[in-house]
């Protein structure tokens, strides 16, 4: 049994008028890349965890074609919300519709074997930038994708979430158990120096930290790696090329 990443799934089954395309040619018919490499690597009993920004939908109606699409995948899939996901409102109305392989980080953690993974969205910080590693000549649209740009309402946002992501992590239970935690926004610098996020990382024993967001990376410009006993992964699905991405 393995466990796999794959971030930024924007699938748009149902709403149709919202394909990635438009964001670059690599996004061309990217829901086949994705489920070719999906089933040649994944095995039923394996784990998936799945970062954020799953669906285009505004609707938990309009994302449950979304949600069977990943459904009929190999393995357990475990989902946290992106900033995109605005599908996911009501953790009521997403579980009505939620299929049996899918569970959902919002508060909680989820236990599979001797793995729990716990996390939260987290936002933007004035603590690191990416922007030297994004080619946004391949990406035209990149500048108007939805942002909050007050800078008061970044930080109260991203403190909120660091609480949510706290809330979650310290419902670990103790004993000798591997610790994960996905975030969609990157938690930490390309440079790995400790960031707000990353100490509570640490403070909470996770051994790794997979997230995504980001997108047009450089090839390879963007590797992370391991610091203070966490290892962080970027799981973006254009930047591993519609690859899940082996952790365990």
């Amino acid at each position: 049994m393995a466990v796999w990443a794959l971030a930024d799934l924007h699938l748009s089954f149902g709403v149709p008028d919202k394909k990635m395309d438009v964001f670059g040619p690599q996004w061309k018919d990217h829901p086949e890349k994705i489920r070719s490499h999906w089933t040649s690597l994944i095995a039923q009993d394996d784990l998936v965890l799945i970062p954020g920004d799953i669906s285009w939908a505004m609707h938990p109606e309009d994302a449950k074609s979304d949600l069977d699409w990943i459904d009929s995948l190999p393995g357990t899939k475990v989902m946290i919300r992106g900033n995109h996901d605005y599908w996911w409102a009501s953790l009521k109305k997403v579980e009505a519709i939620l299929p049996p392989s899918i569970h959902l980080i919002q508060n909680n953690i989820y236990r599979w074997n001797d793995i729990v993974i716990g996390g939260a969205r987290l936002w933007d910080t004035p603590e690191y930038s990416f922007g030297r590693f994004i080619n946004y000549a391949d990406n035209p649209r990149e500048n108007t994708l939805t942002k909050i740009e007050d800078p008061a309402e970044v930080q109260k946002v991203f403190d909120r979430e660091l609480g949510r992501l706290e809330m979650s992590l310290k419902q670990f239970p103790s004993g000798p158990l591997t610790r994960i935690a996905m975030t969609h926004y990157p938690p930490i610098g390309a440079d790995l120096h400790p960031s707000r996020a990353s100490a509570l990382l640490e403070k909470y024993g996770v051994s790794f930290c997979l997230f995504g967001h980001l997108h047009n990376v450089k090839p390879d410009s963007l590797p992370f790696g391991s610091s203070r006993s966490v290892k962080y992964a970027l799981t973006s699905c254009d930047y591993l090329n519609f690859t899940p991405i082996r952790i365990l």
